[in-house]
Parts: structure tokens; C-alpha cells; sequence
């Protein structure tokens, strides 16, 4: 598939998924940037806002399977990978597969699970493989975990350890909707469309898996150049020497800065990186990585405000 196909194909999503969620643009295409980038996506917001729904449209429009797993305190690894069962009849252990063997995976409030659960996901998104009874199952290509979680409940979560927040390629922040979305939104259920119902019955795929498989190649064929390498080193470095940071970007986080900075070209319909195709994503991807000091979190600092100082003091190749 050439750039024109995945410019195309986007814009197909696009508009599948604005007809289902009401405003955000932004948000939309940075999920399918993460989407063609082959990253994981982290969704924040607060109850009611439409992550689930993103989710499952996303699905249908992709013609992928989808499942949705949720998390709670009791939840334990078996139930989200599989398990050996033994069979009397044969004696033999028959693996039973878990809810992680789909395409589109929807990790509903995941920090409301212990770490010992949350860790079932570590092999699984890095490697797309679950490893159980001495033997590794592949998942599809085109795996993907949305995970969600509520930005503003503590009390019975378990916030994600380090390890498991850095393998999502972005964490993406779900805000309310504005006035005329939200007026958009009840004009909807006033002539009774109940959207979510929709997204299962009526919403029809505009892609499929394949197709996707085939617009990560053309993304991946893309070469940024050495100013834009030189580019993203220079504020993954300065979110580690900043001195309201005490825990920077890692490699990883350089690395997807990189690859989704690709794909919001190829979406664009470019075949090249910009330095500001770079800023776009930055803080959707570095946001989840910085670990402020004591001090920046008691100056009720933010690590979106602090990556804003970061780009403003990186100078922009020309």
C-alpha cells in the first residue's frame, strides 16, 4: 500500500469514528497514528466520556475482533492469558485460551487490578506472544491493547508500575465534550440512536486487519532525517536533565516518538517526518514516561506543562 492508500484509508476511519464520538479530532487521529505505528494505547478520563466506545468502534470499522476484559481486585493472570485444564478422557492437559487471544483488546480500568495481574501484560505487549504450560502462542499481527483508567479515583486502584506504563506507545486524555458536542450527543439519543447499540449493529468495516498489516509497512518505509533524529534526541534528553524531572523518557520513548511522528506524516499524505509533526505527538507519547520531582508535584505541576518548557527550550531544526 503507497502513501495515497494510507492517506485514503485513514480518512475512511476518520470519519467512522467521527460519526460514533462527537468532537476531538485530535484524539482520533492520534489513535490511528498509534494504530499504524503498531503501539498500545492508554485512555484517561473520567466514567462516561466514551472510551469504551471508541474502542469498540475502532473494532468494527477494522472488521477485527474485539473483547473487552474488566479489571478488578480479584482478577488474576489465568483469567486474562488461559489456563491447562486436564482432561479425564485423555489424559492430557487442553490449554483453554483466555480473553487476550483477539485483535483489539479493551483493558477496562486496568489499575484496578493488583501487579501481579497487571504483569500478565508485560510479554503480551512487547512480544505478542503468551507463553503458559512450556510452549508460546502468537497473537494476531495486529494486536492492540486500549487500556483505560479514571484519572481522578484512587481509593481501590493500583497505580501501573513503570515497566507496564512504558510499554504503551501513548496515553491518550479524554476530556469532556464542548457545548455543541454535547448538545450533538443528546440530539442523538433524542431521536433514540443509542450509539453504542449502533457501533455492534450497524457500523460497517471500511478496512480490515490485512490492510492495516499493509499501511505499517509503508510507515515503517519512511527515513527521518538526521535533523529530525537529532531533533527527538534532544528533548528526550532534556526531559532527563530537567530539574523538575526526576524520572526522564526512556530509549523506548524515543523510539516511539519516532515511529509516531511517521505515521502522522504518512497520514498527511507525506513520505517525510517534520519537526512539526514531532511536537504534535510529544506529549501524548512522553507524558506517561516523566516522573516529576516532589517538589514539581507539590507545585501542583503537570507533566504536559513541564513538556511544554521542554519544546520551548529545544531548538527546532530549520
Amino acid at each position: 500500500m503507497g502513501i495515497d492508500g494510507v492517506h485514503e484509508q485513514a480518512e475512511r476511519l476518520r470519519q467512522g469514528l467521527s460519526h460514533i464520538f462527537a468532537g476531538q479530532p485530535e484524539l482520533i487521529d492520534a489513535m490511528l497514528a498509534t494504530l499504524y505505528s503498531g503501539g498500545h494505547i492508554l485512555l484517561e478520563g473520567v466514567p462516561g466520556v466514551g472510551k469504551t466506545l471508541l474502542a469498540k468502534a475502532l473494532a468494527r470499522l477494522l472488521g477485527a475482533e474485539f473483547r473487552r476484559i474488566q479489571f478488578t481486585p480479584d482478577l488474576m493472570p489465568s483469567d486474562i492469558l488461559g489456563t491447562e485444564v486436564y482432561q479425564m478422557d485423555t489424559r492430557r492437559f487442553e490449554f483453554r485460551e483466555g480473553p487476550i487471544f483477539t485483535t483489539i483488546l479493551l483493558a477496562d480500568e486496568i489499575n484496578r487490578t493488583p501487579p501481579k495481574t497487571q504483569a500478565a501484560l508485560l510479554e503480551v505487549m512487547e512480544e505478542r506472544t503468551v507463553s503458559l504450560g512450556g510452549q508460546t502462542r502468537h497473537l494476531p499481527p495486529l494486536f492492540t491493547v486500549l487500556a483505560t483508567q479514571n484519572p481522578i479515583e484512587y481509593e481501590g486502584t493500583y497505580p501501573l508500575p513503570e515497566a507496564q506504563v512504558d510499554r504503551f506507545m501513548v496515553k491518550l486524555l479524554i476530556d469532556y465534550p464542548n457545548e455543541e458536542d454535547d448538545l450533538v450527543i443528546l440530539e442523538h439519543y433524542n431521536h433514540n440512536r443509542d450509539l453504542h447499540r449502533e457501533v455492534m449493529e450497524q457500523l460497517q468495516p471500511v478496512t480490515s486487519p490485512e490492510e492495516v498489516i499493509g499501511a505499517r509497512q509503508t510507515v515503517q518505509a519512511v527515513t527521518a532525517s538526521q535533523d529530525i533524529l537529532a531533533y527527538i534526541r534532544a528533548i528526550v534528553r532534556t526531559t532527563r536533565q530537567h530539574p523538575q524531572v526526576q524520572l526522564g523518557a526512556s530509549p523506548r520513548g524515543a523510539i516511539h516518538l519516532l515511529l509516531l511522528s511517521k505515521a502522522v506524516a504518512v497520514m498527511e499524505g507525506r513520505d517525510f517526518v517534520t519537526p512539526d509533526d514531532v511536537k504534535l505527538v510529544a506529549p501524548a507519547v512522553l507524558r506517561h514516561r516523566l516522573l516529576l520531582t516532589p517538589e514539581a508535584q507539590v507545585a501542583a505541576r503537570t507533566a504536559d506543562q513541564v513538556l511544554e518548557s521542554v519544546l520551548g527550550q529545544v531548538e527546532v531544526p530549520r
